[in-house]
């Protein structure tokens, strides 16, 4: 079972490398997720996950506290913004920008209910 966590998690963490280029492919849930997957597979990349300057941080305050960054919240609502303002210039067929809509805004209010971290 330990190899499956393994691919699990480092799939996450190539989703989460295409999440920082793809504006509706969220980082953070992969990265977290992938923290899970490595505390059942691999103690050496769960603590290169946890001592991450990049993403050590983010990965404490959620499985402590449940909680997101003040800055995370603002990036991702932010992020999930301009997807939609870009949909909507872009001319997208108006189905396809109404479900984005549904799914940005289900992703927001999940967001931005959890705690914010200090």
């Amino acid at each position: 079972m330990q190899i499956v966590w393994l691919i699990v998690g480092l799939a996450s963490l190539v989703l989460a490398g295409l999440g920082v280029a793809l504006p509706l492919l969220p980082t953070t849930p992969f990265v977290i997720l992938a923290a899970f997957c490595f505390a059942r597979s691999s103690p050496a990349l769960h603590e290169r996950l946890l001592d991450s300057r990049t993403f050590g941080k983010a990965i404490r305050d959620w499985r402590t506290h449940r909680a997101i960054s003040r800055t995370g919240k603002t990036a991702s609502v932010l992020a999930m913004a301009l997807s939609l303002a870009a949909s909507l210039v872009l001319t997208v067929d108006l189905a396809v920008v109404g479900l984005q809509a549904l799914a940005v805004s289900a992703a927001a209010a999940f967001i931005l209910t959890r705690n914010t971290a200090a």
